[in-house]
């Protein structure tokens, strides 16, 4: 089984990548299953219920978030209704949406999907998520062992742990959040897929995302800047999975980076 793991998508510029190349990647990989991570995607700050629904459209199968979850306000009632886009699972339980789902592929192969946030140097006060990963495997091995976690974190040392910890109990543990995709991409002893980040889908002459001239700005005078989503140099960075569907054991995880040269699309941030 192929499942194509998209990092962090930012603005515009990164929804156009994921639609301009998506279709091809398909076909290309033989892709079963795509899973991106979206909480940048509507005007480089979290998503919109819109945002939400044109990558589903687009054939996204799973939508995870991050710490921006909850920047754009029309998303919490949305994320009670559609169980295809995840919160993080570590968030109160009376936090709108879920935190992990099940999901099938077009053969009818279970995938469970969980999204879970670190908590160093992290803003929210949220659960444990090593915890919350223990919890949960409780109840999706019992359904399938095809389980991918997206863990949103800020330290290498919090993603390497989980990495650890989840080796053998899950497919993969891919880290997400900082926008730089990491090159340690390995099959842990017991054939769990790790890497630390799978990267930024968007545009890369930028700091992580947004117009490099503000964030400079930012960094020499202290003072508060308004951000904006860079257009330039614009790329689809992630994994790609091959997983042996009868026992969830990886057998392969590939890096993917692939420029994308926008054309004009009349569409708002």
């Amino acid at each position: 089984m192929k499942v194509l793991c998209l990092g962090d998508v930012v603005g515009k510029p990164g929804r156009n990548a994921v639609r301009a190349l998506l279709p091809e990647m398909k076909n290309e990989y033989s892709l079963d299953f795509v899973i991106v991570n979206a909480e940048n995607a509507s005007g480089g700050s979290g998503l919109t219920t819109k945002g939400a629904n044109q990558f589903l459209d687009m054939g996204c199968d799973v939508l995870t978030l991050g710490d921006h979850v909850w920047d754009q306000k029309d998303l919490e009632e949305f994320l009670n209704t559609k169980d295809s886009v995840l919160r993080p699972a570590n968030f109160p339980c009376a936090t709108p949406g879920v935190g992990w789902c099940v999901k099938e592929t077009a053969e009818g192969i279970k995938i469970a999907v969980v999204n879970l946030l670190g908590r160093v140097f992290m803003k929210y006060n949220v659960d444990c998520p090593f915890h919350a990963a223990s919890e949960i495997l409780e109840k999706a091995r019992k359904i399938t062992p095809n389980i991918i976690v997206d863990f949103h974190a800020e330290t290498t040392s919090e993603k390497t742990a989980m990495g650890h910890y989840l080796d053998g109990k899950v497919s993969a543990v891919l880290g997400s959040h900082t926008h730089i995709q990491t090159a340690d991409e390995k099959i842990l002893p017991q054939n769990t897929a790790y890497i630390t980040d799978m990267g930024m889908t968007g545009p890369y002459d930028s700091v992580i995302g947004q117009e490099k001239e503000n964030i400079i700005k930012r960094f020499l005078t202290s003072m508060p800047v308004r951000f904006h989503v860079a257009k330039e140099d614009v790329q689809i960075h992630g994994v790609l999975l091959d997983i042996n569907e009868e026992t969830g054991a990886t057998r392969k995880i590939q890096r993917i980076q692939r420029k994308f040269t926008p054309k004009v699309i009349n569409e708002g941030e």
